[in-house]
């Protein structure tokens, strides 16, 4: 505290300076100290003086120490009995204290009076402590004295305290307070606090903090309170002192209320304190809390304290900056680093604090976990979960789960983990570890938002933190791929694709790491090994690849290696491998300004095709293999753009193998060869015999599948390969996308395969199938195959000309996709076992195809074993037409309706026949464009629409079977790639590659892009809805709404109503998609929307969301009048719903309601031989749906219940209600599922009274309760009369078990319909008896205790319960002869209750009492 001190300039230089602070803790002299000569003792007769003197100390004149001859305690032990015994006491204290003034007044003696003494005795005469205390120090040691020295001191200290520091660097006034510190006992605690607090109130600032620092070490326990009260006070007047009163406050043993009271006061400054009071301040709150108010506290502490604002703007990002450029210096250097140590020390306590105190970091796990999903999270939010999470290992597990529902609830989006990582990234690299832990667990979930916010995770902590953290990033993602988990496999995979792009460089420095998954290629998928080989070819082979030609040799290796594989799955991944590092060596580099002078080298070209050519070679052994290297190729042209002179060679390549291979001319058909005739079919020009192409499709098939069993390979194999026929549709999709690159879009060159004929013959079965063979059966059905997938590759090809032309023959291929269906089903129903192995197609696993062929048999197998049924395939779906869940959790569509099966229905045939959903992995995929034909009119008996109408002589237009083909692959698309993910959880982890089948192409492109062609669509769709909804008016006019008349309307209508079906699925799906919730997708969703509002009025700039909504929802709800069937009636109101989530609004909620309820009022028309056409989980839906949105759901239950059911308990069995003519006899056991669950659901919901509430409140939730009993004491009576097991099922489900807990009644049918499932010994039902009972019994305890409680305990009556089934009837037991019970009351309205499992068999209960308790109704209702 101070620094040398110097001897009198009068007394000569001698070198006698000696350190003011060591003379204090100077250890005893080995032997006695010799007192200076040229210090002069002082002499005067004052009693001060003198009685100093004797007691043992020699005071020295000048800067010299005073002399201490005895020891310390020996010397106040004189002085003290000295003045104690002098003649004089006490007026000696008087005297003695004036001398002491008179002494110090001159400066340099108070000084000597203030610093330590020195020791003079020997060393076996101390024994004591080694340091010498001051003359003032060791006078305020003795009680008499102690006061009048504190007056004195106080009085002196004002001298000095706007003195400057002497220059020997000792500051007096803190001199003289050091002198107060730690005294063995205070006299008047109260004065001397006082008079500190005085003098902090007047001390300049920078003493004011030491003084006020000093207060722990000077004042009492007792003055604890007082102190702590003038600090707080003092607190609210000078914010500069904040930092010293909190650390004093924090040593004080203080009143809870007063710290809560401070804790307040400074929570309520934090937004206007300096960074670097922050630690401080911090540190005071955590460690005052308490863990009654720890939520709190840190609830208010989280609110108030904004480091994203505090922090970033001029220190963090500054230092960022400084981080990323090191070695650039600035004048600002030194506060970045002290801004960033603040920083630093903030979290180091919030560390501390939350690491040793358990009750503190469960308070801010609970503070955030309580945040409403509306509120702002800040950035400080998550950096506090990562770091409890790295420091406190018993709250893993918590945050963990605060996290998972934070993540589904859109608390925390990508954004917010940006900025979080951004601000503080300097803090989180420190818990790296942690962080990757925290990313790997959440990669395990099966929640697609949960997933993909552990890979931001990783992408951000890459992003962000050194080489080292960049390298354990890595090494993580390489472990999840390795994992064999497939979802973590896509997601670390995407992960590192993201890396690739964000920063290549830093990816190049691991390379090592991703180069080793190349070992684990056969536990991946094609679509994974697709991505591994990008990320891998990027890394190796774009621009500034120099050190990377390691990587070059590893992969060249590696595929070589694949291809030249007999195994083939290996070469398949050989194939996908060697095409993707393909496209990245032949990429075209070039800018739009400098395009087509960055073309590849000759050493790059040679490369390029080589590699191909080798790919080529390799697979033309396999067909398989040759599809999916000529798919591959085609996605990869199709997705990247690749330079002019590789893409020129590869198109005039294909060009030729395909023509060589496909293509014939008219004028060379084979006659005599075959055994089928050869023709010419679906040509759509009139050629001439010697003029024109086709395509040699028979001929190849023929070849392929009869030329081995007539000897004709072999002789063939030298001169003639033969190319085979399941090329013929990819080859094709290659050469189009090479033809469409090179000419931007113009398919000119090839546009004659559109129309040129097909070598066939004819397919239409007829009679002949039965006679045909089971080998030209299959022959026949592999050539419609084959002939579909060429029309489907067409379709896609050409579907986006312009020419009026070639619109119409689109249109045409369409038609006949169409009519090839409907033959193929034919086929399939004569031999259902015949799946064409032959038809892969780039499917994305390599296994399904026996996966399906499995499925397909076993269903067939199914169905034949169904004995007496004799429907069709798609059949037992006929039952539940169209249903809106699946039933199987397959991948199919759950809708499998198609003209094919309508028409057959129609004709009245009783055949077996097959799904072509069933097959849907076996087909070419449509792409997103061809959608571009629903532009197309509609045409109808009574609408003709010529949107696209030509002025060719025969006008071709969209007919209805077309539209539905087309809208049945839309909505399998909408469901597949915008359904959430969680809804299609279970497909996603069925079976490897099982998620999808037929969706590759789509696959490659985003949800956000789907979403985006789906709203290209709506206008086209809209109009095709009006259409349609304006048939059914038109035919509901005419008819009546009855369907009638010649089979064809008959087979017109339905497909009619499929195609409405279809629409409004889309619609639901559009609109349901969660990417909607993006702020990136609101201008999509406002688009989406104005399609849908401009229908109803003239377009309007700039109208609010909540105008387009509402518009919507009106333009939506005008359709309900003509909705054709059930299921579509249910797609229409979840769509409703779905626009009506999206508004601020309520007031549509009733409309819901009021809809379904018209929907279940209505009668629906229901297929022949069928009870009804309305599925029983569909029904089950909207029932619910009406129940949830109704004003009063206990009205609506007493109205069904009371109204409806009546009406068919004398009715016959197909029967169905007047009111609710979707209730019947088959339904009823739905509606009392329903019925139960809601209402015991709206009692739970109901609010307990209390005391307070006013009268007419108690009399609503009285009416209420009245209600709710009348409408379960109904629903109860109901099962007398229908007594089936589900409905006894549902009345003994846990759904209703928290009803029976809150009021007791009908208890007694309840412990009838016990008794009746034992007699009839039914296991299902009786497994839910000892729950009932159990409920039961709970009941009348419950019961009790609130009729003791309100002094109506006379309410309850004493009987017996007899066992009786649902009739009344009593059950006869071996004990009943025995059994002394009385007979059981008439009085309905009573209720009693089983107290023991003796009464359930009839006897008596063994309680104390002897007696079962029983309650009437008639009591029960007055006390309440």
């Amino acid at each position: 505290m101070v620094s040398k001190r110097r001897l009198s300039k009068s007394e000569g230089n001698e070198s006698l300076t000696e350190d003011a602070s060591n003379a204090r803790k100077q250890p005893l002299s080995k032997r006695t100290r010799k007192s200076h000569v040229y210090n002069e003792v002082e002499e005067n007769d004052s009693a001060f003086v003198k009685l100093l003197k004797a007691s043992g100390i020699i005071l020295k004149t000048g800067e010299s120490q005073n002399q201490l001859a005895v020891d310390q305690i020996v010397f106040q032990k004189k002085l003290f009995q000295t003045l104690r015994k002098h003649p004089s006491y006490p007026k000696i204290i008087e005297e003695f204290i004036h001398g002491l003034e008179s002494y110090i007044e001159d400066q340099d003696i108070f000084r000597n009076c203030l610093l330590s003494c020195e020791r003079l005795q020997d060393e076996e005469a101390s024994m004591s402590t080694s340091y010498s205390k001051s003359l003032i120090k060791l006078l305020l040691g003795i009680d008499i004295l102690q006061p009048a020295i504190i007056k004195t001191l106080f009085e002196k200290l004002p001298e000095f305290l706007f003195e400057s520091t002497n220059s020997d660097g000792i500051n007096m006034p803190r001199l003289i307070i050091s002198q107060l510190k730690w005294l063995d006992r205070v006299v008047d605690s109260k004065d001397l606090t006082t008079k500190i607090m005085q003098l902090i109130s007047i001390a300049p600032v920078y003493l004011q903090h030491d003084f006020i620092t000093s207060l722990p070490e000077i004042i009492g326990d007792s003055q604890h309170a007082d102190v702590g009260k003038e600090l707080s006070d003092l607190l609210t007047e000078n914010t500069s002192l904040t930092v010293p009163i909190l650390d004093v406050l924090s040593s004080l043993q203080l009143d809870p209320q007063l710290l809560s009271k401070v804790r307040q006061l400074v929570i309520s400054k934090l937004s206007s304190v300096k960074l670097d009071d922050l630690p401080v301040i911090i540190k005071f709150i955590l460690h005052s809390i308490t863990a009654t108010d720890a939520l709190e506290v840190i609830s208010e502490l989280r609110e108030k304290l904004d480091l994203q604002h505090c922090i970033l703007p001029s220190q963090l990002q500054a230092s960022q900056s400084k981080l990323k450029n090191k070695g650039r210096t600035s004048s600002s250097g030194n506060q970045e680093n002290s801004s960033k140590d603040c920083v630093f020390l903030l979290f180091d306590v919030i560390k501390s604090a939350v690491r040793y105190e358990k009750t503190i970091s469960e308070a801010w796990i609970k503070a955030i976990e309580c945040i409403a999903p509306e509120s702002e999270h800040k950035t400080f939010d998550l950096v506090m979960l990562l770091i409890i999470y790295s420091t406190n290992t018993q709250t893993k597990k918590y945050i963990e789960r605060v996290l998972r529902n934070k993540i589904r609830s859109d608390c925390f989006q990508e954004q917010l983990l940006h900025s979080t990582f951004y601000i503080h990234y300097l803090v989180l690299k420190d818990v790296c570890p942690s962080i990757l832990s925290l990313a790997q667990n959440l990669l395990h979930s099966l929640d697609q938002s949960i997933i993909l916010f552990g890979s931001f995770l990783y992408k951000y902590a890459f992003k962000f933190f050194d080489t080292y953290c960049q390298q354990e990033v890595i090494a993580a993602l390489v472990t999840h791929i390795c994992s064999g988990n497939e979802a973590e496999v896509d997601i670390a995979l995407d992960v590192l694709l993201e890396l690739v792009v964000l920063n290549l460089s830093a990816m190049r420095l691991n390379a090592v790491f991703v180069k080793g998954i190349l070992d684990y290629l056969d536990k991946l998928s094609p679509r994974q090994i697709r991505k591994l080989f990008y990320i891998l070819s990027t890394m190796a082979f774009s621009k500034q690849h120099e050190g990377s030609s390691h990587i070059q040799d590893d992969m060249h290796l590696v595929v070589r290696k694949q291809l030249s594989s007999t195994i083939f799955k290996y070469k398949l991944i050989g194939i996908i491998g060697a095409v993707t590092m393909a496209g990245i060596m032949a990429a075209d580099r070039s800018s739009s300004l400098t395009q087509g002078k960055a073309d590849l080298t000759n050493e790059q070209y040679t490369q390029v095709t080589s590699l191909l050519q080798l790919v080529h070679s390799c697979s033309k052994q396999s067909p398989q293999a040759s599809v999916l290297y000529y798919d591959e190729f085609a996605n990869m042209i199709q997705g990247a753009k690749l330079a002019p002179k590789a893409l020129e060679w590869v198109g005039q390549t294909i060009f030729n193998d395909f023509q060589d291979a496909f293509v014939v001319d008219l004028c060379a058909i084979p006659k005599d060869d075959y055994q089928f005739p050869v023709k010419a079919l679906y040509g759509l020009e009139e050629y001439n015999s010697q003029d024109g192409i086709a395509i040699n499709l028979l001929p190849l098939l023929f070849s392929q599948d009869f030329a081995e069993d007539e000897g004709r390979m072999a002789s063939q194999e030298p001169d003639n390969k033969l190319v085979s026929p399941l090329c013929l549709a990819p080859c094709f999709r290659l050469l189009r996308h090479c033809v469409e690159r090179q000419h931007n879009g113009n398919l000119e060159e090839i546009d004659g395969l559109l129309d040129c004929p097909i070598l066939l013959t004819d397919l239409e079965p007829g009679g002949r199938q039965e006679s045909m063979s089971v080998k030209e059966r299959s022959f026949m059905c592999s050539l419609v195959y084959l002939t579909l997938n060429w029309f489907r590759e067409v379709v896609n090809a050409f579907c986006q000309q312009t020419l009026p032309e070639m619109k119409g023959k689109v249109l045409t291929r369409l038609k006949h996709i169409v009519e090839l269906q409907r033959i193929l089903e034919k086929y399939l129903s004569g031999m259902p076992d015949c799946i064409p192995l032959l038809a892969i197609f780039h499917l994305e696993t390599l296994d399904i195809t026996s996966r399906t062929s499995t499925a397909v048999s076993a269903k067939i197998k199914k169905q034949e074993m169904t004995g007496g049924r004799k429907r069709k395939a798609g059949g037992n779906k006929t039952s539940s037409h169209d249903t809106l869940s699946k039933e199987d959790g397959s991948e199919c569509d759950p809708t499998p309706s198609n003209q094919g099966q309508l028409e057959k229905e129609f004709k009245g045939k009783e055949e077996k026949t097959v799904s072509l959903q069933d097959y849907r992995c076996l087909f070419r995929e449509l792409d997103m464009e061809v959608f571009s034909i629903l532009h197309c009119g509609l045409v109808t008996k009574f609408i003709l629409d010529t949107e696209m109408h030509t002025k060719v002589a025969e006008v071709v237009q969209l007919q209805p079977p077309e539209l539905l083909f087309l809208l049945e692959d839309l909505s399998y698309k909408v469901e597949n790639m915008l359904t959430p993910s969680v809804a299609r959880r279970v497909l996603f982890l069925k079976s490897k590659g099982s998620q999808n089948i037929g969706l590759s192409n789509l696959q490659q492109r985003s949800s956000q892009e789907v979403a985006h062609c789906i709203v290209q669509l709506l206008t086209p769709m809209c109009n095709h809805l009006e259409n349609i909804n304006n048939y059914f008016q038109c035919l509901a006019a005419e008819n009546h709404g009855i369907i009638g008349g010649p089979g064809m309307q008959v087979q017109e209508y339905h497909l009619m109503s499929s195609c409405y079906q279809r629409l409004l699925q889309i619609f639901h799906g559009l609109f349901a998609w969660s990417g909607f919730f993006q702020p990136a997708n609101q201008n999509l969703l406002y688009s989406a929307l104005e399609v849908l509002t401009n229908r109803l009025k003239p377009r309007e700039p700039d109208q609010p969301l909540e105008e387009l909504l509402s518009q919507s929802f009106h333009y939506l709800q005008n359709f309900h009048q003509s909705i054709p069937s059930f299921q579509s009636a249910l797609y229409l109101i979840r769509l409703l719903m779905v626009i009506l989530e999206k508004s601020t609004a309520s007031q549509n909620k009733g409309k819901i309601a009021s809809l379904a309820r018209h929907f279940l009022c209505r009668v629906w028309p229901s297929e022949e031989k069928e009870r009804s056409s309305i599925p029983n989980d569909q029904l089950h839906a909207l029932l619910s749906i009406y129940l949830e949105h109704t004003d009063s759901v206990l009205k609506a239950i007493e109205e069904i219940a009371g109204v409806g059911v009546p009406e068919l308990v004398n009715s016959s069995k197909d029967a169905f209600s007047s009111t609710f003519p979707t209730l019947t006899r088959h339904t009823f056991v739905i509606f009392f599922r329903v019925m139960m669950a809601e209402l015991g659901k709206t009692v739970k919901g109901l609010q307990a009274g209390t005391a307070s509430d006013s009268q007419q409140v108690h009399e609503e939730k009285l009416l209420y309760w009245n209600m709710a009993v009348r409408d379960f004491s109904i629903l109860i009576n109901l099962i007398k009369v229908f007594d089936s097991r589900p409905v006894l099922h549902a009345c003994l489900k846990e759904d209703v078990l928290s009803l029976l807990e809150t009021f007791q009644l009908n208890t007694r049918l309840l412990h009838h319909l016990c008794g009746h499932s034992k007699i009839h010994q039914d296991m299902k039902l009786t497994q839910h008896v000892p729950l009932l009972k159990k409920t039961l019994e709970l009941l009348v305890c419950r019961v009790k205790a609130m009729l003791v409680l309100n002094n109506c305990r006379e309410a309850f009556w004493l009987g017996n319960l007899k066992n009786r089934d649902l009739q009344g009837e009593e059950i006869i037991s071996q004990n009943s002869q025995e059994s002394t019970a009385e007979d059981e009351s008439a009085d309905d309205t009573s209720s009693q209750v089983s107290k023991s499992k003796a009464s359930e068999h009839g006897e008596e209960d063994e309680a104390s009492d002897g007696d079962k308790e029983q309650k009437s109704d008639e009591n029960d209702d007055d006390s309440n």
